[in-house]
């Protein structure tokens, strides 16, 4: 960076990145601002997958305004692919700008460096931010960039557990140890997340829907946005009168079973307008993996992992949740059968434990909100 001015400018590009939300996925968040003659000219930032980028947005809202000599400030290297919408690269030297300031790269094989490489070699000066600004950036796009470097979705567990750290009595009972507050909270993250997950065994023992709903648990009414809804069921178990089945039309559900799966009953599911994906391998740790492929593959670039302990000690045991979201609420449940959140093999000793690299916590009603972050991507 040259100036405070590229700072606050750029700083404004991250900030406007952020509105866009979940609805531009699986595309990344990206905000861009306008600059000429010392003036902002122009904002704008990606709002939903397939409409115009945030590169396009700034210069259109610039109007009339020339922007030759200017500079433009995005929170992302700027595409230089058709996909849904042209390349933003050619809009930025049509609109005859001059530089452009950059607060993180895309690593997507179709970018990686290629567009700021098209604007150099175009005669545009690119500058490109380092530091906490630029890790702001990426941490906006983790979902993005974990699926373009890894091709699996960024996985979030989440679970409600008691201060002893017990997720349901030994008796199986759960509902509900966190409080209004926090399910409420859940149903957002529901609706922000491409996917939601759990093992047959949760589905067996709750019966949930898994959909997103304003207003939480006690709310009839659907979120706009919905999340696919995936049901790990190796045996296809899933029982045909489970609520899951209700609305499968207008709310997506896909089970991922394994090869010993019966096929009558991928049959009766896929009849049912079910999606079906087999998980292959030798093992419960490779079927996780191939089935976040699989999703990965099917653009999933987030999925909110909601258990049960079996399901998330194996996600776990792979290395593949990137953050934790875990309420504390003020009861102790006690019991040698009560389980805990997370099952699995676990690690023989403690250094060979997954250290979070960022740890926060807030109060929710009467409940904890710890949230860890375990890997940058």
């Amino acid at each position: 960076m040259r100036s405070e001015a590229d700072l606050r400018h750029l700083r404004r590009a991250v900030e406007l990145a952020a509105l866009g939300g979940a609805a531009v996925s699986p595309n990344p968040r990206v905000g861009a601002v306008l600059v000429a003659g010392g003036e902002v000219v122009g904002e704008g930032y990606h709002r939903a997958l397939g409409e115009p980028h945030a590169e396009v947005e700034a210069i259109r809202s610039a109007g009339r305004r020339s922007l030759v000599g200017a500079t433009l400030y995005v929170s992302l290297e700027p595409c230089c692919h058709h996909g849904r919408t042209p390349p933003c690269t050619d809009a930025i030297l049509a609109a005859g700008i001059r530089r452009v300031v950059v607060a993180s790269d895309d690593p997507s094989a179709h970018a990686n460096g290629r567009g700021l490489g098209i604007l150099r070699d175009e005669g545009v000066a690119v500058d490109v931010a380092d530091g906490e600004l630029a890790q702001q950036a990426r941490l906006l796009n983790q979902p993005f960039r974990k699926h373009a470097r890894s091709g699996r979705p960024w996985v979030i567990f989440k679970a409600a557990m008691s201060l002893d750290g017990k997720v349901a009595t030994r008796s199986g009972d759960s509902r509900w140890i966190s409080g209004a507050a926090s399910r409420e909270l859940v149903h957002r993250w529901r609706a922000e997340s491409d996917a939601v997950a759990v093992g047959i065994g949760t589905v067996t023992a709750d019966d949930p829907q898994l959909s997103a709903r304003v207003g939480g648990s006690d709310s009839d009414l659907l979120a706009e946005r919905q999340p696919r809804r995936v049901v790990f069921d190796s045996l296809a178990r899933l029982a045909a009168g489970a609520r899951l089945l209700d609305d499968v039309e207008s709310l997506p559900l896909t089970v991922v079973t394994s090869r010993a799966a019966p096929r009558p009953a991928l049959d009766a599911l896929r009849a049912r307008g079910v999606g079906v994906i087999c998980a292959t391998g030798e093992n419960e740790q490779a079927r996780v993996r191939s089935a976040l492929d699989q999703l990965g593959a099917e653009g999933i670039t987030s999925l909110l992992l909601e258990g049960g302990p079996r399901l998330a000690g194996v996600f776990l045991d792979v290395r593949e949740i990137d953050e934790v979201r875990l309420f504390i609420a003020p009861v102790l449940l006690g019991g040698r059968g009560a389980r805990a959140p997370l099952e699995g093999e676990g690690v023989e000793t403690v250094t060979e434990a997954l250290r979070a690299q960022t740890l926060e916590c807030e109060q929710l009603g009467e409940d904890l909100l710890l949230r860890a972050r375990l890997r940058e991507w």
